[in-house]
């Protein structure tokens, strides 16, 4: 487990975030995580997840296949999904969605412990197409310009032609996990937790309301400020709905609205 994870877990933690990166991304994304959500009154141990081909497992070969890569992550999480102890919710941004969505829906099917909560951002629901980030035969430069569009790569790396080669073969091989996905959107026995940027052009708001056909214990829909990669560009802004969020399973719980019959009435959208 611990090669997964940025660190090993607290054992005096009053509840467990654990945090699953964007496409192209790593455990660094959440570094500053834990200290911003403890002084927004949310003291949780976060956990980044370290996948295998990045950061400090550079040298690992990068899982290309979808399936294959959530059962390995279902095990190797398993030591902290399956303890007895607090509260463990999931958070993934862009891909890092899709990854923590199938880590529950894996769970459900086998019926393993389920996390008290998934924090979905930036990602599409299952049901519809991937989203797209360039084409298949898109150049590394065609491919960096898009992504530095987005927010997701520093605009100075598009003047160093030279460095690409070395930092887009994970951003390919992570959008194939995605394009990987069977497109199923079975419903989960947790609350969803719904996060959309509000200029994102790559996955508008209401692509990621649809989340709501997934959720059979409730939903609500943020939207923070930013673009597709509000993590990077509006950090504080988000941490301080995750704040509101994480709160409500490390205090005494308040469970969000249920759908009724019209489950866009239901839910709360902030």
């Amino acid at each position: 487990m611990t090669e997964y994870l940025s660190r090993p877990p607290r054992p005096d933690a009053a509840g467990r975030l654990l945090c699953f990166p964007y496409a192209g991304g790593g455990a660094s994304a959440y570094a500053r995580w834990e200290r911003g959500l403890a002084r927004r009154g949310a003291a949780v141990d976060v956990l980044a997840v370290r996948l295998p081909g990045r950061e400090g497992r550079f040298a690992e070969p990068r899982r290309t296949e979808l399936a294959p890569l959530v059962a390995e992550l279902d095990a190797e999480l398993g030591p902290v999904l399956d303890a007895d102890g607090p509260p463990v919710l999931l958070y993934g941004h862009s891909m890092g969605a899709l990854l923590a969505y199938e880590i529950v829906r894996r769970r459900r099917q086998r019926g393993a412990r389920l996390p008290s909560a998934a924090l979905l951002a930036a990602y599409r629901a299952p049901q519809l197409p991937p989203p797209r980030i360039g084409g298949p035969d898109a150049s590394d430069e065609e491919l960096a310009r898009e992504l530095a569009a987005l927010g997701g790569l520093p605009p100075v790396l598009l003047g160093h032609p030279e460095w690409l080669p070395a930092l887009l073969p994970v951003v390919r091989d992570d959008l194939g996990l995605c394009a990987d996905a069977e497109g199923t959107a079975d419903p989960v026995d947790v609350p969803l937790h719904l996060f959309a940027g509000e200029t994102d052009e790559l996955v508008p708001r209401a692509d990621v309301r649809e989340w709501r056909t997934c959720a059979a214990r409730g939903w609500e829909l943020w939207t923070v400020p930013g673009g597709h990669f509000f993590l990077r560009t509006h950090e504080p802004a988000l941490l301080d709905v995750v704040a509101t969020v994480v709160r409500r399973y490390i205090t005494p719980p308040r469970p969000i609205r249920r759908p009724g019959p019209d489950p866009a009435a239901s839910a709360r959208e902030g």
